[in-house]
């Protein structure tokens, strides 16, 4: 137990990827989940086995669909996206019913740049909090200015900088500042 203790890292690590819950359920969780491009939709039609699609949503936030052809489905939540096909698909099989599901949420891409150990991107198939990520950049410099951590989230006039004191959170302080990360988020680590 003794060795355990000397890599703290090793904890975020294990409680990253150990923590057994799969995407599906935890990207199910919220009604509230807005789809993505890369995320994988599960979309079956009730009593229609053969209407059943396993679908990467496409860059252009798009899937292809039997029947009703191309769906924007980027930006929507399941419930929009289930609306958009019964509809649709309405005009060929009456009364029709799907289910859409977000098997697996597409790659999250976080940027943490600066005073770290291993600065860059990382792709990550579910959302981190802060640390979770500084973890993986390998934690901070020597030189990191622990007091002035930002993390930016937004492109543009829509910027805006959130604050994140590491000195009070490896403390156990402040971890209501511990945020979960969203895509494209940046932390920057002056």
């Amino acid at each position: 137990m003794k060795r355990l203790l000397c890599f703290p890292g090793l904890f975020f690590l294990l409680a990253l990827f150990g923590s057994g819950v799969a995407f599906s359920e935890e990207a199910g969780a919220s009604e509230h989940y807005t789809i993505h491009a890369s995320d994988i939709l599960e979309i079956s039609i009730y009593g229609e086995t053969e209407l059943t699609r396993e679908l990467i949503v496409r860059p252009d936030g798009r899937i292809s669909f039997p029947l009703i052809g191309d769906i924007k489905v980027a930006g929507c939540s399941t419930q929009e996206v289930k609306e958009i096909i019964d509809k649709k698909i309405s005009a060929f099989i009456p009364e029709a019913s799907s289910t859409v599901i977000v098997k697996e949420l597409g790659s999250l891409r976080y940027y943490v740049v600066g005073e770290v150990a291993k600065p860059g991107m990382y792709d990550v198939p579910s959302r981190l909090t802060v640390l979770q990520a500084l973890s993986l950049a390998g934690g901070l410099t020597s030189f990191a200015d622990h007091d002035s951590i930002i993390i930016i989230r937004g492109y543009g006039e829509d910027a805006r900088k959130i604050p994140f004191d590491y000195s009070r959170a490896r403390k156990g302080k402040s971890l209501e500042k511990n945020i979960l990360l969203e895509r494209g988020d940046v932390i920057l680590v002056p």
